[in-house]
């Protein structure tokens, strides 16, 4: 029976790329792809699932998973609470501000920029597992410690991507500003800060995931009794994959959700840029 369950599969499978293909050929309903594949992905999971037998340790289904997610509400809201609002996103306020703050300073001084930046690439360069219990000692088990997790996170990107940014700017256009007899701090704010925001909008776009994934991985040496990270390391433990699935689908529906409010702002701010156009 197992070659007919392939064949099915794979029916479907093409079937449905078939389908998808033709969406995507319209331009009128170009948005129905990333549905329908993600749809596709779903349905495929749960029918070798389901026809191949996999165990539930191994690979649950995802009609199982979304039954652990409908009874699981108030504790995936609890979970969600405490790494998303107090971890994630306080970190990610205070990691992003104190890059383009930090970014300022070294574009108006190039001592900081020959001191900063090299030990800003190497603080990125270290390894999470090995900060993250470091700072939960500093800061303890609670929130506070994710959101420094998340801060050194964060931070570099941002930084890296505001200097580039504030460099962006020509030698003509500075000039014409200086012949305007305008101060650093209105060129900063009229012509260098709006030029910069691609390049800023770019960083906080890759810190979304960083922050999530810091806040997560930072729970799991040490945290109160919720938490997303220990949640998931709890659940792990007692073989409850169906609700460690849950979490992971509250995280990635999460994560996409933050990315896309981020990129929503850019195309408000950056809306002259020829990237927003088309």
């Amino acid at each position: 029976m197992k070659p007919l369950y392939v064949l099915l599969v794979l029916a479907v499978w093409l079937g449905l790329w078939w389908l998808n293909t033709r969406f995507a050929m319209r331009k009128s309903t170009q948005w129905v792809v990333p549905v329908l594949f993600g749809i596709t992905l779903i349905l495929l999971w749960e029918m070798v699932v389901r026809l191949f037998g996999v165990s539930p340790v191994i690979l649950p289904a995802p009609s199982a998973i979304w039954a652990r997610l409908v009874t699981s509400v108030p504790i995936l809201w609890q979970d969600f609470v405490q790494t998303i609002f107090k971890g994630a996103l306080s970190g990610y306020v205070i990691g992003c501000g104190a890059a383009v703050l930090t970014a300022v300073l070294i574009d108006r001084s190039p001592f900081l920029q020959r001191g900063l930046l090299p030990i800003g690439n190497f603080i990125a360069a270290l390894p999470i597992v090995g900060i993250a219990p470091i700072l939960v000692m500093w800061f303890g088990f609670d929130w506070q410690s994710k959101a420094a997790v998340v801060v050194v996170m964060v931070f570099f990107p941002v930084l890296v991507n505001t200097v580039a940014g504030l460099q962006a700017t020509d030698s003509m256009q500075r000039d014409l500003m200086r012949t305007y007899s305008a101060s650093y701090g209105q060129t900063l704010l009229k012509l260098r800060l709006p030029a910069a925001m691609p390049f800023v909008f770019n960083g906080l776009k890759i810190a979304t995931t960083l922050a999530l994934i810091g806040a997560i991985v930072a729970e799991f040496f040490g945290s109160p009794i919720k938490g997303m990270g220990f949640r998931i390391s709890t659940e792990v433990g007692r073989l409850n994959l169906d609700m460690v699935w849950a979490e992971i689908a509250v995280a990635a529906v999460t994560g996409s959700a933050f990315y896309g409010l981020v990129s929503l702002i850019e195309k408000g701010v950056t809306f002259w840029h020829p990237s927003q156009r088309g």
